[in-house]
């Protein structure tokens, strides 16, 4: 079965032919983060081992480092001190670009000893998608294969499980078409750390459409099973019995639930440049 899955805002990506969830490629990068290594520095020799262990360790002096994001891939590029130097200098309107012939270009921001405490936490804080501060912010949307209008969206927020915990950053996705609320689905909310976090996040929305393509929407089998307000009209018979009112305690549909108690609430503020309360189980 062939499916398409299209962005409705944000860099065009490119997935696997036969593999429509994994992402393989991108049409354009962000540069979030410059810097420079050189011997010395804490952790160095631990840094420059990849380049060892792939025959590009040629620079005795240092490297100079950019590190590329789009929505769903990351990547770091090694060159000259001096060539990072000048990008910098030229980049002052943030429109300068770089020649990634100068150096080599390794996929996704490297990880483990000396780079965890190099690297600082950077989150994707889009401006123009409604994002107003350090982990609160969409990412990305895809349109919804099944049901005209919907979308699966990726976002960054601040949440917690518990009353007593400070809220920390998550990313996650929302389909527009279910409403089903993937923070209390336990394995579809993630601590927000960086570009693998959001690409995981991204993963999972692709799946969620890959399912409905495959298996239909409502189908036991597909991962997005509208309610049809199941849930709320039983709450609201037990609230109505129990108080002996006639009115309802909480919308009795599914998308009106989500606009005022669920993720479309929260991302209707993100749209509008609005910081949302942290989101509370």
């Amino acid at each position: 079965m062939d499916i398409t899955i299209t962005n409705t805002y944000g860099a065009a990506h490119h997935v696997s032919e036969t593999n429509p969830a994994h992402v393989t490629s991108c049409a354009r990068y962000r540069l979030p983060l410059v810097g420079a290594i050189v011997p010395g520095n804490p952790g160095y020799d631990d840094m420059v081992e990849i380049l060892k262990d792939n025959g590009h360790d040629t620079r005795p002096e240092g490297y100079g480092l950019i590190f590329l994001e789009s929505e769903e891939v990351s990547a770091t590029y090694f060159g000259s001190i001096a060539q990072i130097e000048q990008y910098r200098r030229e980049n002052t309107d943030g429109k300068a670009t770089f020649d990634a012939s100068q150096g080599v270009m390794y996929a996704q921001w490297p990880r483990g000893k000396g780079w965890d405490d190099f690297l600082p936490r950077v989150f994707w804080n889009q401006a123009q998608h409604g994002a107003i501060a350090d982990g609160v912010g969409l990412v990305t949307a895809f349109a919804h294969t099944e049901i005209p209008g919907a979308e699966v969206i990726i976002y960054e927020f601040e949440g917690t499980w518990l009353p007593d915990r400070d809220p920390q950053q998550l990313v996650t996705y929302h389909c527009t078409g279910c409403h089903l609320d993937t923070f209390h689905d336990c394995g579809h909310v993630q601590e927000n750390t960086g570009p693998s976090s959001r690409r995981w996040a991204a993963r999972q929305a692709r799946q969620h459409l890959i399912s409905a393509a495959r298996h239909g929407v409502g189908d036991t089998n597909s991962a997005c099973r509208p309610h049809n307000g199941a849930m709320l009209r039983a709450v609201n018979a037990v609230a109505r019995d129990m108080w002996g009112t006639t009115g309802n305690a909480l919308p009795d549909t599914d998308d009106a639930y989500c606009a005022t108690k669920g993720p479309c609430s929260l991302i209707r503020e993100l749209r509008a440049g609005v910081r949302p309360p942290a989101y509370r189980a």
